[in-house]
């Protein structure tokens, strides 16, 4: 299934029916009077928020939703049908912004959060409504309200507890491959991820998600390479794990190119908890490791040292990435899996 996290729909809710102009006419009753009913009310266009999906992928192939109109009223005091309205489903951490892809109008972080986008259109009043003691026979009805049209733009926020970043070929995807049942592409060439991808990892009986997101490169938050179409997808993150290649050139440079695009990115992406950590450490000696460890820290901070293809370091990792998130965004391993010894099927566990 393609990965997209940004379309454009087209909505209408429904226009209300017409009112009737209607008199009664039966046999021996002489003053039937007026009895045209209301028009129905047009239907409205919701969006929802559901579990099970993970892409906007369904609206490339759709993007126009249009709610039923409500029908005209009738006579005899009928009233028209209520239009049906239409409900779009999208996924958790859905933003639905307006035309101009920066107004948000609603953000449906959690399944089971609606949101009304268009309200359909009142129903026509019928002649019966117009009836009093100087107009005993009126012969108006009123049409019903035209229903609501919006141009709007979903875009996808994925919903992980933690999220990774780095320059390409940093070691992102080797590391949620080694962690997770998830299976990104890995290669030696910079850009092999060009999607998001989401992983499930299991440390210490405890769970959590993490995303990897294409490498960043200088210039990202305007619009250079891949990076900044999937920035957002880490803002509802708890903690960012920055990973930097050990065997570049300049690691210092490195981490500072991530840390310059995220102040430049805003949406206090910057402030949010990082644990940095020094990649690849298996292809250089102990001593080495330590020199380059120690220059890294000097301006970032506590470095850890990992490697995921050797798995060196990596429980520590998860250890203090779990240490960072809240334990109501952490799922507990059920008694019986952790029994029959079943952890790894959501994940590599140390």
């Amino acid at each position: 299934m393609k990965f997209l996290d940004l379309a454009k729909v087209y909505i209408r809710s429904g226009s209300g029916g017409a009112g009737c102009t209607s008199f009664r006419r039966e046999k021996y009753i002489e003053y039937g009077g007026p009895d045209g009913g209301d028009g129905g009310s047009g239907g409205d266009v919701w969006a929802e928020a559901v579990e099970g999906l993970n892409t906007l992928i369904d609206f490339r192939y759709q993007q126009h939703f249009f709610a039923k109109n409500g029908t005209p009223g009738m006579g005899k005091q009928r009233t028209g049908a209520q239009g049906s309205d239409i409900v779009l489903r999208v996924p958790a951490g859905t933003e639905i912004l307006d035309e101009d892809e920066e107004t948000v109008i609603a953000d449906l972080a959690t399944p089971g959060d609606r949101i009304l986008l268009a309200e359909g259109g009142n129903g026509g009043w019928g002649n019966l409504r117009f009836k009093s003691s100087t107009n005993q026979a009126p012969r108006r009805a009123n049409p019903g309200q035209p229903g609501v049209e919006r141009t709007l733009w979903l875009r996808l926020k994925l919903i992980a507890d933690a999220g990774l970043l780095g320059l390409p070929n940093a070691g992102k995807s080797t590391f949620l491959a080694a962690t997770s049942n998830a299976r990104p592409k890995i290669a030696d060439y910079p850009f092999t991820t060009l999607h998001p991808n989401l992983g499930v990892v299991g440390v210490d009986d405890a769970e959590f998600v993490i995303a990897d997101i294409p490498g960043l490169i200088e210039g990202a938050s305007e619009g250079r390479g891949l990076g900044d179409q999937f920035l957002g997808h880490v803002e509802r993150c708890a903690v960012l794990l920055h990973l930097v290649d050990g065997t570049a050139q300049d690691i210092v440079a490195d981490w500072q190119t991530i840390i310059d695009e995220l102040d430049a990115y805003g949406g206090a992406l910057a402030d949010k908890p990082r644990v940095t950590v020094l990649n690849k450490v298996d292809a250089m000696d102990e001593e080495m490791r330590e020199a380059l460890a120690a220059e890294l820290a000097e301006v970032a901070g506590p470095v850890m040292c990992m490697s995921g293809v050797s798995g060196e370091g990596v429980a520590e990792v998860l250890r203090a990435l779990r240490a960072q998130i809240g334990d109501d965004r952490v799922r507990r391993k059920a008694e019986e899996e952790a029994e029959l010894g079943e952890a790894g099927e959501t994940g590599w566990t140390p």
